[in-house]
């Protein structure tokens, strides 16, 4: 469970909504409420995901199919850029030199585990870098 929907399902939740010094507080009592909830954060805060880069909206922290590696993301630094982080192998650049993308195989535990420990997955870094988006994925 995500630590929105462990949120969500507490008792008591305060919204802070600083619109002229104004302070709304929302108790969270059932599950209609909860779905009201959510539909009022939806058009409190509309496409939070969202940001542009290079020109075009994108979504942040989704990883999607990548162009030059097996798999994409957009995040934002530290600094505040958005900046696209490819991870996995092959993708169009395998493809090119002739090779096949490779499955992972992370049902195998055996597999799972090497590759955790190869990459060091207890401790995956910051999250505009590779390595915490492939660990993600493991």
């Amino acid at each position: 469970m995500s630590e929105i929907t462990k949120a969500l399902y507490s008792n008591h939740i305060n919204i802070i909504r600083n619109e002229a010094e104004e302070v709304e507080e929302y108790d969270v009592v059932n599950e209609s409420d909860i779905r009201e909830l959510v539909e009022y954060l939806k058009t409190y805060k509309p496409d939070v995901n969202e940001a542009e880069y290079q020109g075009r909206k994108v979504k942040l922290g989704k990883p999607t199919r990548g162009d030059t590696k097996k798999f994409k993301v957009y995040v934002k630094n530290p600094k505040g850029n958005v900046v696209k982080v490819n991870f996995g192998h092959g993708g169009t650049s395998a493809k090119k030199k002739g090779e096949k993308t490779m499955q992972i195989q992370k049902d195998i535990p055996s597999r799972r585990k090497a590759f955790r420990a190869r990459h060091n997955c207890d401790n995956p870094g910051p999250r505009h870098k590779a390595r915490y988006w492939s660990c993600r994925a493991w």
